[in-house]
């Protein structure tokens, strides 16, 4: 299967698995393929995979009824994507997944999860590691939002994840930091002409 070995990388970094359990995990995944523009998951709907990327770009937003659009969070390559409460509840989304980019991902469903997860410990182990990680990454995010201002929040980003600033457009990135598109150029141009602007 198309990109099973990024797979099993990704998950010896957390875990080992022998190669019995490493057919096992792959015969539960599915391979899948993404245009540019197109929605692999919308409000209403209940996500019934998770999504393990293994190129591409993908993003996770909320409209409100006014139409208006938060970005949530960017996941690209060697990333999980999906509504993980609608997954595991079942229940529908309130979100829009949406390729930012030609994407191809891996998948794997609730059953076929829970049967890894009893047949694999190593897994539920890996998964357990990866849900520490992002409440961690949520609550830094929230605290970022309430203490940091426009120019820190988008350097932090840039830092973390300098993939961003090539590949993810102004607009989508000003969505995530929740200003406009021309404030977000502005404080571009101002760190670009500060080398030095937060040390």
């Amino acid at each position: 299967m198309k990109g099973s070995d990024k797979i099993i990388a990704y998950v010896n970094q957390f875990v080992h698995l022998n190669q019995e359990e490493e057919l096992e995990f792959l015969s539960k995944l599915s391979f899948s393929t993404f245009k540019k523009g197109q929605f692999i998951l919308r409000k209403g709907e209940i996500n019934k995979y998770q999504n393990f990327i293994l190129k591409g770009c993908l993003k996770t937003s909320h409209i409100d009824e006014n139409g208006k659009e938060r970005v949530l969070t960017f996941s690209i390559e060697n990333w999980w994507s999906g509504d993980l409460y609608s997954f595991l509840s079942e229940k529908p989304t309130q979100y829009f997944i949406q390729a930012l980019e030609d994407t191809e991902v891996l998948r794997i469903t609730k059953p076929n999860l829970e049967m890894v997860y009893s047949k694999i410990p190593q897994i539920n182990i890996m998964f357990r590691i990866l849900l520490e990680r992002a409440y961690i990454a949520q609550q830094e995010r929230i605290i970022g939002n309430i203490s940091e201002s426009a120019e820190e929040k988008y350097l932090k980003l840039i830092k973390k994840y300098p993939a961003f600033e090539q590949r993810i457009p102004l607009k989508q990135l000003a969505l995530y930091l929740g200003i406009t598109p021309q404030f977000l150029s502005m404080v571009r141009n101002k760190i670009a002409h500060t080398p030095n602007f937060f040390k």
